[in-house]
């Protein structure tokens, strides 16, 4: 997010950072040299804004922590499944309350990052916290229940495919392509291969018979028991 709105431009008047693992600060501020690293939840808990990147078991801890900093005012940006609104503002003093699924792809201003809002939200704060996020990329309110169906089929995405990318690059420099070779290759045939599946008015079946020859094709069952037995199970661990 820091190097999204970066790219754009995006300035604050301060950005505060809190972790407990020092060599993610320390990172974090070679590369955003002008933010400040504090080591007090608290004064993280003071600013205009707080985003919320914690893991789910640790969230009531987290805003039970910080829920007497912050003001009645203040917006509270979570990043996590599984935690609703409505348990948040159990904890804190204000109302203005907003889940975001963040996306790796925002890195680059790509992000598709769908958002939902507390009850108290008029349409036009809407409206403005979400031109300040579109700087990630696609920006979208959606309803707060869909959320972690986002977060297995958005946000972890990539995960699922990235290693095999890497993979095919390099089996293709083992066929003899050259590592540029190898590199173009994947990247634009995967590129025209979403185009294809998308958006060619085909058939997902019709496309995929467009290839006669299919190598991995007897482990396909076996593929697909994976991803439903993985995803569908952490699915359910995530849902609140």
């Amino acid at each position: 997010m820091l190097k999204a709105f970066k790219n754009k431009s995006v300035k604050f008047d301060s950005i505060v950072i809190y972790d407990t693992n020092q060599d993610v600060v320390s990172k974090l501020k070679e590369q955003f040299p002008d933010i400040t690293i504090t080591d007090s939840i608290v004064e993280c808990a003071n600013q205009d804004w707080i985003i919320l990147a914690v893991h789910p078991p640790m969230m009531v801890e987290t805003l039970k922590n910080i829920t007497h900093a912050i003001a009645t005012e203040s917006l509270v940006i979570s990043l996590a499944p599984k935690i609703s609104i409505d348990k948040m503002a159990e904890f804190l003093p204000t109302r203005k309350i907003i889940r975001l699924i963040p996306n790796a792809t925002s890195y680059i201003n790509q992000g598709y990052n769908p958002i939902a809002f507390h009850s108290s939200f008029t349409h036009e704060e809407k409206i403005e916290v979400i031109q300040i996020f579109q700087a990630l990329g696609q920006t979208f309110e959606v309803p707060e229940h869909k959320l972690e169906g986002y977060a297995i089929v958005s946000a972890m995405l990539p995960t699922y495919f990235w290693f095999q990318w890497s993979k095919m690059e390099e089996i293709a420099e083992k066929t003899g392509l050259t590592r540029a070779e190898a590199t173009d290759t994947v990247y634009n045939t995967i590129r025209y291969a979403d185009d294809l599946f998308f958006k060619s008015g085909m058939s997902h079946e019709d496309v995929m018979d467009l290839i006669p020859v299919k190598p991995i094709g007897e482990k396909e069952e076996e593929i697909n028991e994976i991803y439903d037995s993985k995803l569908l199970g952490l699915f359910e661990k995530i849902k609140p």
